[in-house]
């Protein structure tokens, strides 16, 4: 008897260990890490290569050449290997998650006599994803960085309706490993980027120019040449430690001169050496932005670096059909970086757009949902 009680006990505990670790590992497949939320979400990629210099197409890392030097992008082209990556960031409120993914060329270049081009170049999207019980939540629309214009594209079946920004087209879903990815494109030379096949002119054909990057959390590969059809990009993490928003931040209170990176909030520091501008272009200097600096030059009441900082705030303003939609964040990792480092209204970063009250976006974070 003493030994069937026994037994009984152990039994009892065992199965009692085998439901707590299933429950434990649902928990874990109904929370993805950020990285597993990019990758799931992240855009099938159709960047358009012009011949003349195919490199200057390719998309690749900040640093790609070992340094965060940000005015000899352009001037190392050819001197280091331009592995494919691109970034990414998420937002979290009590309603959505909000991703933003960016791609860097070194270059925004041109061979057209008297045209512009300028060192560096990062150019992007957001992704407006419904946060609707399942491991991943639903994607309910995009906004892409299109030079100094936004554009929005909602998938079939998105509840998202035009509210001050017109919807501008269809956002093409393609799967590939196992979920479904927005397709998007971008020029080449100057690599503004819209929902496929509205940038540039490349579709994916055999006769066109192009190469087509898809998501990775663990590989990065090199093109073979201005016509691959299946390149991996890695994605890699904007508050990543030593990563480009670490040296945003270290850079805030920084004049210009005495700045590595960045010219001033959001905008990276680059000149006109290595051949900007070279023969009929010109060259602008300290002209690219990072995703907190982007900024659409007629959208009303949405201002620079939104699309990163308060995208809940974009999302409201450009859409309507949001139904139960909230505003403020349970994450958001730029306002506390900077709520950290002690910046607000009375202690700005050098260069803080005018127009944004950082008192009231600090006051947008909170610890849970009501």
């Amino acid at each position: 008897m003493v030994f069937r009680k026994v037994f009984l006990a152990a039994i009892g505990v065992l199965i009692a260990i085998v439901v707590g670790s299933l429950t434990q590992l649902k928990g874990i497949a109904q929370s993805p890490t950020d990285l597993d939320l990019a990758v799931y979400h992240a855009p099938i990629h159709y960047q358009d290569t012009d011949s003349t210099k195919y490199s200057g197409d390719y998309i690749t890392r900040i640093d790609y050449d070992q340094d965060w030097r940000g005015t000899n992008n352009w001037d190392n082209l050819q001197q280091f290997a331009l592995n494919a990556h691109a970034y990414y960031s998420v937002v979290e409120t009590c309603t959505h998650k909000f991703i933003t993914y960016s791609f860097f060329h070194p270059q925004d270049w041109t061979d057209i006599p008297f045209d512009q081009e300028h060192e560096n170049d990062l150019e992007g999207l957001l992704a407006i994803v419904r946060k609707d019980g399942s491991t991943f939540g639903k994607p309910e629309g995009v906004v892409t960085v299109f030079h100094n214009d936004f554009y929005s594209y909602t998938p079939v079946g998105s509840p998202l309706r035009s509210g001050t920004q017109n919807i501008d087209g269809t956002l093409t879903m393609s799967s590939y490993n196992g979920s479904q990815h927005p397709l998007t494109t971008q020029e080449a030379k100057g690599h503004g980027l819209k929902a496929w096949p509205n940038a540039g002119n490349f579709k994916g054909a055999s006769n066109e120019d192009g190469i087509i990057y898809y998501p990775s959390k663990t590989t990065t590969e090199l093109p073979s040449s201005g016509n691959d059809r299946n390149v991996q990009y890695l994605l890699l993490d904007v508050f990543a430690p030593s990563g480009v928003w670490q040296h945003q931040l270290d850079e805030a209170s920084l004049s210009s001169s005495s700045a590595l990176t960045f010219a001033s909030w959001g905008t990276f520091k680059g000149d006109s050496t290595g051949g900007c501008g070279a023969g009929a272009p010109t060259c602008s200097t300290n002209s690219a932005n990072a995703p907190w600096g982007w900024d659409d030059s007629n959208d009303g009441a949405v201002y620079k670096g939104e699309m990163a900082l308060d995208p809940a705030h974009l999302t409201d303003v450009y859409f309507d059909g949001l139904g139960n939609f909230d505003t403020t964040y349970i994450r958001n990792q730029f306002i506390k970086d900077l709520s950290d480092r002690g910046y607000n209204s009375a202690n700005l970063p050098q260069g803080w757009p005018t127009q944004i009250n950082l008192n009231v976006l600090s006051g947008k974070l909170k610890n849970q949902c009501s």
